[in-house]
Formats: structure tokens, sequence, C-alpha cells
């Protein structure tokens, strides 16, 4: 009877234990699914370094953003992955060099060109945020503009879906036939037909109505990408009434309405995060490159964009190309606030956001590093140089390093003569690519010199010559590992 009992007690005992272990499993899953941040990015199309009033703009109000930033992280040397927007929007979902994935220039529509150009998308093999943040328990969403494939809502090449994002109300490129009642919406597939506002307000809906009917309490990541301020632009009337008096002329009171519209369109979405207690929120807003040239093109009348103290613009490898408004903003966690100069890229997003969500990181080379540490304490140090090879540059220096407080710039030469620009790299021109020669090298040291009015090179020999030979190793690296369009048949 004795050994019954004892018997008896040994396997209550058992049962209690593995009870009690996986109520502590459960526990220990509900802490880490607790800690992992809700992410949203907010992503604006050839916005300025010098567009918003906290980074300098005499005119332009961004009282959203502003207070954002000021609550918040200003990041004065952010960087996007790329001066124009397909590349840069690969760079900143895959955490590389969008030259790694093959896309080095604006992808256009479907027809066919001998530089194999209409064939260049995000391929399936790319590893991105949304994917990588879904296999950790993430509900993703993307809501604005698209533009990593050229047959886009095709099953020809991957959609947004094929990257991990559950929810997709985007563009291919454009919000058409401007930013006023767009009619080139897909949603998940399917043809939305015209929809009456303006871009900007209407993606916020579409985000806060994504919001508003998730049924789960899974973390999200949301990707909020403007079509705003590229052309065609189109602004709500009163403020461009409200701007009229301040501009030259219309199309510049159109564009700094336009600017506003944006600011208040990611106000909404802030009220919204907050009405609804969603603290543990962190926003990362930027833009994918820097601001259009007035009447580079026909259509380019309202490009009143800033580019601040910055030299170049859009499609430049100085820095107005691809230097950038940056803001971190993590509602409901303290964090370092303040203004920040640490040197960080768009291709960061993807390992800090791994490092924050629990997630795993790809196995593949990435250009990007963490930047927890600047979250945690403002201490940033990236160990790796940036790196832009821009082969359709509007510069003579297709080719630009940052490492530290300089840059190198240098001109690509095929027996002493300037390569010309290619918008793409395919089996017709990449061994005339890689018997370029780095040369006509420049220094600038950033730190005491935003503008780049000032080549070193021969005043700091000794850091020109480091420079120097990184930059060639780096430059052949990312060559040697750019992928090359071949067409089959």
């Amino acid at each position: 009877m004795n050994f019954k009992l004892f018997f008896l007690l040994i396997i209550v005992s058992c049962f209690s234990c593995k009870s009690n272990n996986t109520t502590r499993k459960q526990e220990t899953t509900t802490t880490v699914s607790n800690t992992q941040p809700n992410i949203v990015v907010l992503l604006c199309d050839d916005l300025g370094y010098g567009d918003l009033s906290s980074f300098g703009h005499p005119i332009i109000k961004t009282e959203n953003l502003d207070k954002l930033a000021a609550n918040g992280i200003k990041l004065t040397n952010f960087y996007s992955t790329a001066p124009v927007c397909s590349p840069s929007r690969a760079g900143l979902l895959t955490g590389r060099s969008p030259n790694r994935a093959g896309i080095y220039d604006f992808i256009p529509g479907i027809k066919k060109s001998p530089d194999n150009r209409d064939m260049v998308h995000l391929q399936a093999h790319e590893e991105t945020i949304p994917a990588m943040l879904k296999s950790v328990g993430y509900a993703t969403c993307l809501v604005g503009k698209w533009h990593c494939s050229s047959r886009f809502n095709s099953k020809e090449q991957p959609q947004p879906n094929d990257f991990g994002f559950d929810y997709w109300m985007a563009t291919h490129n454009n919000a058409a036939p401007s930013h006023h009642n767009p009619n080139n919406f897909i949603r998940n597939g399917e043809e939305v037909g015209e929809i009456e506002g303006y871009s900007s307000q209407i993606i916020v809906t579409e985000a806060i109505n994504w919001l508003d009917n998730k049924k789960d309490n899974k973390p999200f990541f949301l990707e909020v990408t403007f079509h705003e301020p590229h052309e065609p632009v189109a602004s709500p009337e009163d403020l461009v009434q409200k701007y009229l008096p301040l501009s030259k002329n219309r199309e510049q009171a159109e564009y700094f309405a336009n600017v506003e519209n944006v600011d208040l369109a990611v106000g909404r979405l802030i009220a919204y995060l907050e009405e609804n207690n969603l603290n543990n929120t962190l926003i990362v807003f930027s833009s994918d490159n820097g601001p259009e040239t007035l009447m580079r093109y026909d259509r380019a009348k309202h490009s009143y964009g800033s580019p601040g103290e910055l030299k170049g613009m859009k499609l430049w490898t100085n820095e107005a190309g691809f230097r950038v408004p940056g803001i971190i903003n993590w509602m409901g966690k303290k964090t370092f606030t303040g203004t920040s100069d640490k040197v960080v890229s768009a291709l960061d997003f993807l390992p800090t956001f791994a490092e924050l969500s629990g997630a795993k990181l790809p196995n593949r080379v990435l250009d990007g590093e963490s930047f927890t540490s600047l979250l945690n304490n403002g201490d940033f140090n990236r160990t790796k140089p940036l790196i832009w090879a821009f082969y359709d540059a509007l510069n003579d220096r297709m080719v630009a390093m940052r490492h530290g407080d300089y840059k190198i710039m240098a001109r690509l030469d095929v027996d002493n003569v300037p390569v010309p620009n290619f918008h793409n790299l395919y089996d017709g021109n990449i061994d005339y690519i890689k018997s370029a020669k780095l040369t006509d090298f420049v220094l600038f040291n950033l730190k005491n010199d935003i503008s780049e009015s000032e080549d070193v090179s021969k005043k700091q020999p000794e850091v020109f010559q480091k420079m120097k030979a990184e930059f060639e190793i780096q430059y052949k690296e990312l060559l040697d590992g750019s992928h090359v369009w071949v067409r089959n048949n």
C-alpha cells in the first residue's frame, strides 16, 4: 500500500513538473513576444535633405515630423542606398547594396531593350525585411509605391506578397495621373480603380484600415511608401493657397504644399497609433533619394526640392543624391534622444530589425549593420564603409565611398576615356565595366565640409592613400558580387 502511494506521488510530481515547465515556457514565449516592437517605415519619394522645417527649410511647415524628430532621434548623416528610386527601395528591403540584386537604376516598364533592362526586378531568392519579420510572428503590410519590378502585378515576376507582405496596396511607380484621384493602385493583386483624394492621405487611410481590421495580437511591420513629392505633383488647394504668398510661382507653392500634405498624413497615422495605445512602435522616416532637378525633364516643373547645404541633386553621387532626412522615434520606449551625426544607412534597417525582433539574419553578405546601440545610448560607429556605384550618375564620378568622416569619389575610365552612362549591367557590357579603372580621385572631410567644396587629398596624403586602398578593395568586391542580367531567349 505504501509502495502504491509512493508510486502515485511520483506520477503526480512528474505531471506537476511538466505542467510547471510548460507554464514557464509559455510565459517566456509571451515575454519575448511582448518585447517585439511594432515597426513602421515611412519613406518619401524625392524628398530633399533640406525639405523639412526641422532640417532647415525656411518656408515648408512639417510640424508632425519635426515633433517626431524632437522627441526621438534626428539623423543628420543618414543615407539612402542609392541616388534613385528602384535601387534605393531594393537596398532598404534587403540590407544589401542594390547592385548585388542587379537593380542599378529606376525600373521602367516591360518594353524590350537591348541592355536587358526590361528583365530587371527584385528576384525571388532575395531575402527581405517583411519575410524575415514574418518568420518570427509579424503581420506585414505595404501601402504606396513598389517599383521593384518591371512586370508589376504579373505572374512573370515576384510581387510584394512574394517577399513577405501579407497585405499590400501599391502602384508600380508613380501615382497616376497624379497624386490627386489616382487610378493605378493594385490591392493584393486586384485593380482598385480611381480613389478620391490625395495619395499620401489615401495610403495612410489604407494603413489605418489594415490596422483596424487586424484581428490578432501579432506585432506588425508596416511600410508606408509615399509617392510625394515626386512628380506629377498635385496638392490640396487650401495648402497651395497657404504657400502662394511665400513662393516664386504656383508650381513652387504646389511643391511646398505637397510636402506638408505628407506631414499631415504622418500626423494622422501617429495620432491613430497613440489613440490605440500602440506604444511599443518603432517609427523610422526617410526618403528614397535626394530632390529632383527643376525641369530636368518636361514634367519636372514642380521640382523645387531643396538639397540644403549639400552638393548635387537626385542621380548624383555627391551628397545630395543620397544623403536624406532621417528620423527615428520609438513610441513608448525610453531611448537616446537628440540630434545625432552618426553615419546611418537604410541598409541598416534589416539587421537592426532582426536584432530587435529576435529574427535570424539572412545567411548571405549584408552591407548594413545593426544600430541598436544608437537607440540605447546614442553611440554607433559603423565598421563597414558605405559604397555606391551608380553607373547613370549625372556627375562625372560614378563611384563614391563614405568611411568615418571622409568621403572619396572616383571616375571610371577605360583606356583614359571616361565610361559612358549605363542603366544596367548585362552580358553585353560587364566585361567593359570590369576593365574600367578608378581614377581622378577626390577626398572630402564631410565633418568639416558638408558641401564637398574642398578636395583634401593633397593636404592629407596619408588619409587619402588609406581611403584609396580601401575604396579599391570595396569597389572590386561590390562589382564581383553584382548581378549581371542575361537573356536566355
